[in-house]
């Protein structure tokens, strides 16, 4: 006798969804990970550009060449502070996923669970048929001795 689960579907679907799941959150992951560098890269451009802000009025640099290398600066201070909102909406983001995963992950293992408690009791079930058979077979062979 062979084993089938009448809620295998169910079970099916909840562990691709978990897999879906995992797969969406791997990508929050992945749009986390890249705003983070692209701010990284934007702060050491500032650092850089104070650097050299700082070099060219210590040397020989117009005021039009200071301006611009200033305006430029606050440029980046612009753009940092976009970049520092969209790494927040980033985090909300691979948060929201992890526990969008959680529920899933719950959800799959609610009906593995119903699916392993089935299996225990078709296994049960099995065994103690069995055991009435070999019982019976035991018995007609006492009544054919007597």
């Amino acid at each position: 006798m062979r084993f089938t689960y009448s809620f295998q579907k169910i079970v099916d679907l909840k562990q691709g969804e978990k897999r879906q799941a995992e797969w969406v959150l791997s990508l929050a992951v992945g749009r986390l990970t890249r705003e983070e560098s692209s701010l990284a890269d934007l702060m050491s451009e500032k650092q850089a550009m104070e650097q050299r802000l700082s070099e060219a009025a210590a040397g020989r640099a117009t005021i039009s060449e200071l301006a611009l290398i200033r305006d430029y600066i606050d440029h980046l201070d612009r753009a940092i502070d976009l970049k520092h909102r969209d790494v927040d909406q980033a985090k909300r983001q691979v948060a929201a996923q992890k526990e969008q995963l959680k529920e899933k992950m719950v959800q799959e293992k609610v009906w593995m669970k119903a699916r392993e408690k089935a299996y225990r009791k078709f296994v049960a079930e099995a065994l103690r048929k069995e055991q009435e058979e070999l019982d019976e077979m035991a018995v007609m062979r006492h009544s054919r001795l007597i």
